[in-house]
């Protein structure tokens, strides 16, 4: 892989489908302007959020897209040449019965390249949603690349198992609000804030991989959204970021380099113990 400048975003988007690809496409123009070949949007994108993560309101969803949408297909059209991740509510159809998903896509002109459906379910999402079932890593144009969906970060075992798949750039795409139930006055206090900082570096310098991550701005309901979009390094160091309010993060990497130089000592991926780690019974 050559060198490549990544992006990630920190916008707010809301239900109104129109508005949001008109939004979309003025940040691609944005990226294009800046060289970006790598594009990361946040979690629902396209039809906004849930407006309350414990009782959503059944009447009051975001608009569900199936992957043949004219929608993605505008966008696939407005991203040329440019990878581009963001994210939707996903209609399925499993058994007879529809489902809806929390998905990310990933596509570039030359259509869809991969797909993720949220695993990790937090609060009452699972009222609205289906849970995904895996994690896998695919092949793009600037290299191979794996997604997580905001929640699923939480969880080491989710962005290991895109880098043992290969995945050296790994692309998270939140709506992560701040806390719902111990409010800080200033977002950059809010104890979610620090986790959401903590996860994206810890995650990356694990894995010895780059880390994309791009957030919901703004209120959806009750939620408040954090912002701070960042590139991250395979040390877990910070390359670029945005506040908490709407920006574009933009890194120039090379991901292959930077991803050989900080293993040429230690190795993580090739010094697991597998056999050493066991899940006796679930805590519940």
């Amino acid at each position: 892989m050559s060198i490549v400048r990544i992006g990630a975003a920190a916008a707010h988007f809301g239900r109104d489908l129109t508005r949001a690809l008109t939004k979309v496409e003025g940040i691609l123009e944005d990226a294009r302007r800046h060289g970006v070949g790598l594009l990361v949007l946040p979690d629902a994108t396209l039809g906004g959020y849930l407006s309350d993560l414990r009782h959503p309101d059944p009447y009051a969803l975001p608009p569900a897209l199936t992957e043949d949408s004219v929608e993605l297909g505008r966008l696939i059209a407005a991203a040329g040449e440019m990878v581009v991740c963001l994210g939707y509510t996903e209609e399925a159809v499993a058994d007879g019965e529809p489902l809806l998903y929390n998905s990310a896509v990933c596509l570039s002109g030359d259509g869809v390249l991969g797909r993720h459906r949220k695993v990790h379910q937090p609060a009452g999402e699972s009222l609205v949603y289906a849970a995904g079932e895996r994690f896998a890593a695919f092949d793009t144009p600037v290299g191979r690349l794996g997604m997580l969906i905001d929640y699923d970060k939480t969880f080491p075992e989710a962005a290991r198992t895109l880098a043992l798949d290969g995945a050296a750039v790994i692309a998270c795409l939140s709506a992560w609000p701040a806390s719902v139930t111990d409010r800080a006055s200033r977002l950059p206090q809010d104890r979610q804030s620090r986790l959401f900082d903590l996860y994206d570096q810890a995650r990356a310098a694990e894995n010895q991989v780059v880390w994309v991550s791009a957030n919901q701005t703004g209120v959806m309901g009750g939620l408040r959204f954090l912002g701070q979009a960042k590139i991250v390094g395979p040390g877990g160091d910070i390359l670029a970021r945005t506040t908490s309010k709407g920006g574009l993060a933009v890194a120039e990497i090379d991901v292959e380099a930077e991803v050989a130089r900080s293993r040429r000592v230690l190795h993580h991926l090739e010094e697991l113990s597998p056999t050493a780690y066991t899940y006796p019974r679930s805590p519940r």
